[in-house]
């Protein structure tokens, strides 16, 4: 008879919160469920904020919320859930940065909170109310939580540059055309 403990409650409870909450915001990017704005809005977004292509990249960030946050409800493939959705948190956390810290100020706590939440589940592992502990932690090794982690480190730290680049080259274009349009001296008149 297997007992579980107080540690495999709270876990399931952690996989399931976190979980059904990246699962409902990538719904919204993915579907336009729960209020939110489908492909084609949410895409438009992130075009807006600097991740281009914005359908292509909408789509990357509601599958890896909508699958990493199913399988660490599920408790399956731990490692890998968990670093797709810190990824596509990391990523939320960039755009709202400049905002500061605390969500009412449109800061990225918000974001922060899901991804450490993501990162702890993946390293901690999901318990043994889980799909991983049932199938024998076959999708679950100690090895994957680094590998998983870091491709994903290395996945976000391209996409964030890129849009940071690309950010910091319209901005210089448009300070460059400013700069133009106030050194021109005006027409004389005669």
């Amino acid at each position: 008879m297997t007992f579980y403990d107080r540690r495999d409650l709270g876990l399931l409870l952690l996989r399931l919160g976190a979980g059904g909450v990246l699962v409902a915001h990538g719904t919204q990017k993915l579907f336009g469920w729960f209020g939110g704005h489908g492909i084609e809005g949410t895409g438009q977004f992130m075009e807006s904020v600097g991740y281009r292509p914005g359908k292509a990249s909408a789509t990357a960030a509601g599958i890896a919320e909508t699958g990493g946050g199913t399988l660490l409800a599920l408790g399956l493939a731990t490692p890998a859930a968990g670093a797709a959705a810190a990824g596509a948190m990391a990523g939320a956390a960039a755009v709202h940065a400049p905002n500061g810290f605390f969500n009412q100020e449109g800061g990225y706590e918000y974001a922060a909170t899901l991804g450490l939440a993501a990162i702890g589940l993946a390293v901690t592992g999901p318990g043994r109310l889980s799909l991983d502990h049932a199938l024998g932690h076959v999708l679950d090794r100690g090895w994957m939580v680094p590998a998983a982690l870091g491709t994903a480190a290395a996945a976000t730290a391209v996409v964030v540059g890129t849009r940071v680049k690309r950010l910091q080259r319209e901005s210089e274009s448009v300070e460059a055309e400013q700069d133009a349009l106030f050194d021109e001296t005006p027409p004389s008149q005669g």
